[in-house]
């Protein structure tokens, strides 16, 4: 989001990536070359250097970003961890996670970046006064 967001054309730098983000500047190296090698981000070397977007944020689903980090493959697994778990074999949740599991992976599949960022944000609760 921040990449999309940064209203640049030039390349963002990984340490003011990873303060947005709020993670160790380390570990976003890590996921930001992950992103590179799946053609997400490109790098960008040089004093001027960074990353940016390699695919258009209208064009970007979430399912693109997650699945580098999460296993997203086709089919749900079961929500209780069983092997078998079918509509002639159903654990106790099957029906009703079915339902939630199509929505989940319709979201990350129909969701892109430039979907995201057209919503308006709300102030974290620590910032809302009483």
């Amino acid at each position: 989001m921040h990449l999309a967001q940064s209203g640049s054309d030039e390349p963002v730098r990984a340490a003011e990536l990873a303060e947005a983000a709020e993670v160790p500047p380390n570990y976003m190296g890590k996921i930001l070359h992950s992103l590179v090698r799946a053609g997400i981000l490109r790098s960008v070397r040089g004093k001027l250097g960074g990353f940016e977007l390699a695919i258009p944020a209208d064009q970007l689903s979430l399912r693109q970003i997650v699945s580098q980090f999460d296993d997203l493959r086709e089919g749900r697994k079961c929500l209780l961890g069983r092997d078998v778990c079918s509509d002639d074999d159903p654990c106790p949740t099957h029906e009703r996670w079915g339902q939630v599991s199509e929505r989940i992976d319709e979201f990350f599949g129909t969701t892109t970046v430039a979907d995201l960022m057209d919503q308006p944000r709300k102030p974290a609760k620590d910032s809302i006064r009483r």
